[in-house]
C-alpha cells in the first residue's frame, strides 16, 4: 500500500533556477510545436483516406502499427499545449483552441479536460481525492495477479476516462462542451465523407495506442515506484522523438514552463543532479517488468493527503 504523507511544496525549482540561471532562457513556447503538430494532423488525415477500402484486419493492423503511434504521439503534443507551450502563457484560451484543434485525430474529446486535471498533477502530485494520475482503490485491490495486471495494461485508456469521475469530479465547462461539439462534427464529418472505417481506424488507434503499445511505458515509467523511495523517473531513450521528450519526467516536473523540446538542455546543464537519478532504458522493459514483478502493482504510488488543496 502507498505511504499517505503530507503535501511539501519545496523551493527546488527556484533553487535549481538560482543554482543554474542559464536553465531561465529555456522557458517559454516551442514555436516549431503548432507546425508540428499540424503536420501530424494531416499525416492522419491521409491515414483515414488510404484506410477506407481496406479489409477490416488491415484497418485494425495500421491502428496499431501506424495510428497508435501517431495518436499517442498527438496526446502527448496535447500535453505540451497543456503547458502552453505552443502559444506561450500569455495566449492561453489560443492554446485551449488549438489543443481542441490538435484533439480532431484522437475521436475522444479530451484535450481541455487533460488540462485542468493535469494542473493538479503537477500542483498536487500524489495527492488523494485530487491527483487523478493516481489509480482507485479498485484497480489497485483488484489488479494484483501477472494477469490482471496484463489486462489492466491494455485497459489503461478507459481507466484514465473514467478515474476522473470517480476521484475528482468537476463541473463541466463551456469550453468542455465546444470540444465535445468540434469532435463529434469533426467525427461525422470522417464518417460522412469517407465512411466507418476511418473512424474505427481513428478510434481504435487512440484506444490501442495508450494501452498495450511500446509507447504507454511512459504511464507507468513516469511515477510508479520500481525503487522505493523514488516516486519520479526519466527516460532517454529513442521513443523521446516521438513523444515530445516526456521520457525526461524528472525535468518537465522541475520545470513545467519549459518545452519538451528543450528537456535535453536542462539535463545538461545539470547533470550534475539528473546523471545521479534513477532512470529507465526501455519502456517496453518497464512494462513487462509491471506486469511479472509480483511487488508491484496499481498500488506502487506515493500517495499523499492534501489539505487546505485551491481546486478548480
Amino acid at each position: 500500500m502507498p505511504e499517505d504523507v503530507m503535501l511539501i511544496i519545496s523551493n527546488s525549482t527556484s533553487s535549481a533556477v538560482a543554482k543554474y540561471p542559464q536553465i531561465k532562457l529555456l522557458m517559454g513556447p516551442d514555436h516549431n510545436l503548432k507546425w508540428v503538430v499540424t503536420l501530424m494532423i494531416a499525416v492522419q488525415l491521409l491515414a483515414f483516406y488510404l484506410v477506407k477500402d481496406l479489409e477490416w484486419k488491415w484497418v485494425m493492423f495500421w491502428a496499431y502499427v501506424f495510428g497508435g503511434c501517431v495518436n499517442h504521439s498527438i496526446t502527448l503534443a496535447i500535453h505540451e499545449i497543456s503547458h502552453n507551450a505552443a502559444f506561450g502563457n500569455k495566449y492561453a484560451l489560443i492554446n485551449r483552441y488549438f489543443g481542441m484543434f490538435a484533439n480532431l485525430p484522437i475521436g475522444l474529446p479530451y484535450s481541455v479536460s487533460f488540462k485542468r486535471y493535469h494542473m493538479d498533477h503537477h500542483r498536487y502530485m500524489g495527492g488523494s481525492g485530487i491527483d487523478v494520475d493516481i489509480p482507485t482503490d479498485f484497480e489497485g485491490w483488484f489488479f494484483c495477479t501477472r494477469l490482471r495486471k496484463f489486462f489492466w495494461v491494455i485497459l489503461q485508456p478507459l481507466f484514465y476516462a473514467i478515474r476522473p469521475l470517480c476521484i475528482n469530479p468537476k463541473p463541466i465547462t463551456h469550453l468542455e462542451i465546444t470540444n465535445l461539439v468540434v469532435q463529434l462534427t469533426f467525427n461525422l464529418l470522417i464518417y460522412y465523407l469517407w465512411g466507418v472505417k476511418p473512424v474505427v481506424y481513428m478510434l481504435a488507434g487512440s484506444l490501442l495506442g495508450m494501452g498495450l503499445h511500446p509507447i504507454s511505458g511512459h504511464f507507468i515509467a513516469e511515477h510508479y515506484m520500481f525503487l522505493k523511495g523514488h516516486e519520479t523517473y526519466s527516460y532517454y531513450g529513442p521513443l523521446n522523438l516521438i513523444t515530445f521528450n516526456v521520457g525526461y519526467h524528472n525535468e518537465h516536473h522541475d520545470f513545467p514552463s519549459i518545452p519538451g523540446c528543450r528537456l535535453p538542455q536542462v539535463k545538461k546543464i545539470a547533470a550534475d543532479y539528473y546523471d545521479n537519478l534513477p532512470q529507465y532504458s526501455s519502456w517496453v522493459k518497464v512494462l513487462y517488468d509491471f506486469i511479472m514483478d509480483d511487488t508491484i502493482s496499481p498500488y506502487s504510488r506515493i500517495k499523499r493527503t492534501v489539505k487546505d488543496a485551491n481546486q478548480d
